[in-house]
């Protein structure tokens, strides 16, 4: 198969994790026999620095021509401390999501057994837990109507979402629980917020269409408690993009570590794959950054890009080899630790032998 890559690397640890990550791909593409082509980006920081914009027309040029996007990071901390900084590198990933039509952001939560007391869950809580949030991503209080009034002494930021939005992501989410433990939890705050309320009536319409799957509906505040109760009952949650935002974070921590989950933006266009973390820049170019979760993003643009499920599952099986060898980088490392690099060479010589 012909697989046409655009690679933004971004700012911070970005380009060296996407550099592992590009390791796999192409000891994937050795095994398999596929072919490659692809093309560098400038996204965030970086992109400001060299053309003033965080997501120029060249970038959303190239990524519109690829068939998936492999995406590093973003955030400068000159931007971070700088309030009144007329471009900043995040304006970049929102416009990416817009331009791109990326409706959906899908993170899967996994716990791996050889990491299970890096959890601060108990173990017994953690082990098994194994589920997908699905966070919409082009609506909602982030592109809403926003402001300043009375000389800027009130701040306001509208919350809108439309049927389609919301039945467009619905509909996302039923065919992942269809697939998976048909059971989908729509997280919202219909008590209070008119567009929850619109999310709920939505989806109880579209309930009857999928008999086989059980919808439940649970408040944003309960859900933030019963992901670190029982994080074990949940298998596909979906729900608007600033709950999203806040809770796939907080689901992040029942793995140990940051450094291990991976994302997928889909998208009408196209769809970028990404590690959940930041761009880390205290580590930028030391070489200790934890390349895991953007080496299984790949294995997530695989699947969901090119379909290629064998070739997803081989990086994952020589992840899971990496960390039970215990040849991680030092977040995670007991003892002896790796370098960024080293761990990328490692899991793409694992791919090429085995």
């Amino acid at each position: 198969m012909k697989l046409n890559l655009a690679i933004l690397p971004g700012d911070g640890i970005g380009p060296e994790i996407i550099e592992q990550a590009m390791k796999v791909v192409k000891a994937i593409v050795k095994k398999y026999n596929h072919e490659l082509t692809y093309e560098y980006g400038l996204t965030g920081a970086v992109a400001i620095d060299k053309v003033g914009d965080p997501y120029p027309s060249e970038t959303h040029d190239l990524c519109m021509k690829s068939d998936a996007v492999l995406f590093g990071a973003i955030g400068d901390p000159k931007f971070d401390n700088n309030p009144k900084a007329p471009v900043r590198p995040e304006q970049g990933l929102l416009a990416m999501r817009k331009k791109l039509g990326l409706y959906a952001n899908i993170r899967p939560v996994e716990t791996f057994e050889s990491l299970l007391h890096k959890s601060p869950l108990r173990r017994e809580l953690v082990e098994g837990a194994d589920f997908v949030c699905i966070r919409e991503l082009t609506g909602g209080i982030y592109f809403g109507e926003k402001g300043r009034k009375d000389n800027g002494n009130t701040a306001f930021d509208t919350n809108t979402y439309t049927r389609p939005e919301i039945e467009r992501i619905l509909e996302l989410a039923y065919q992942f629980a269809a697939k998976r433990n048909k059971k989908l939890t729509v997280v919202d705050k219909a008590n209070v917020l008119e567009t929850s309320r619109l999310w709920r009536e939505i989806a109880q319409e579209m309930a009857p269409n999928y008999p086989d799957i059980k919808t439940e509906f649970m408040f944003v505040d309960n859900a933030a408690m019963q992901i670190i109760q029982w994080p074990k009952n949940f298998d596909v949650m979906v729900t608007e993009n600033m709950f999203g935002d806040i809770l796939t974070d907080e689901a992040s921590v029942i793995t140990g570590s940051l450094g291990l989950l991976p994302s997928a933006s889909i998208g009408i266009h196209t769809s970028v794959f990404e590690p959940i973390h930041g761009s880390y820049p205290q580590a930028a170019g030391k070489d200790i950054a934890n390349p895991i979760a953007t080496i299984l993003s790949a294995a997530m643009m695989f699947e969901y890009a090119f379909e290629l499920m064998e070739e997803g599952k081989t990086i994952r099986d020589a992840v899971a080899a990496s960390l039970k060898a215990k040849y991680v980088t030092e977040d995670i490392s007991e003892g002896t630790s790796y370098k960024t690099s080293q761990v990328g060479d490692w899991i793409a010589d694992y791919i090429s032998k085995n």
